[in-house]
């Protein structure tokens, strides 16, 4: 006998994917999945090359000098633009259910989780509420951070290991905390080596 619960805050049961909220065709993206999975999560260290070549090969834009580790994971890599020298650390997600912008020499490190989706609370059928993230030029995302849905982060920034970004950042600023919060200015290099 099945038991029906009458949902007072959700009902997953009613929740129906946005149409073109993919930006691609089911068979595209289960193709990405497989590739990810077999051809690029596979690959050695050292075939920045080849990752970045099959990121561009589903619609990604990749800038030159990028470095994409192994272990990287996009959802949906038309969606995503990386500047030049962008590094995107050991399993750093980038949930792409909206566009992920990320500026030049930017470094977004290991264990990071770049989230452009979420849901709404108040809607029984968990409808989406996703948004772009915008990740400035010459940012530091630390280890193990997470920048949520709609969050534009400023030129410079530096964001603290583990630390939660739930609303826009300035540039040039270090942050650090849950909720991410100003804790200093980040200081001018001086050249290499300084």
């Amino acid at each position: 006998m099945e038991r029906y619960v009458l949902a007072r805050y959700q009902d997953l049961g009613s929740f129906r994917l946005p149409p073109g909220s993919r930006g691609r065709s089911a068979f595209v993206v289960q193709l990405w999945w497989l590739v990810q999975a077999v051809l690029v999560q596979s690959s050695p260290q050292f075939m920045y090359g080849w990752r970045a070549f099959w990121w561009r090969a589903f619609g990604a834009t990749v800038g030159k000098g990028c470095l994409i580790r192994p272990s990287a994971r996009v959802t949906y890599p038309w969606k995503v633009r990386l500047g030049a020298n962008c590094w995107i650390g050991d399993r750093a997600e980038l949930y792409s259910l909206e566009s992920i912008t990320v500026g030049d020499n930017a470094c977004i490190s290991q264990d990071c989780y770049i989230c452009t989706g979420s849901h709404e609370p108040a809607r029984l059928d968990f409808a989406y509420a996703n948004a772009p993230v915008e990740i400035g030029s010459e940012v530091w995302i630390a280890a193990g951070a997470f920048v949520g849905p709609g969050v534009s982060i400023g030129d410079g920034a530096v964001i603290g290991a583990r630390s939660l970004v739930l609303t826009p950042l300035e540039g040039g600023g270090i942050y650090a905390g849950q909720p991410a919060r100003w804790v200093r200015q980040r200081p001018e290099a001086g050249g290499a080596g300084a």
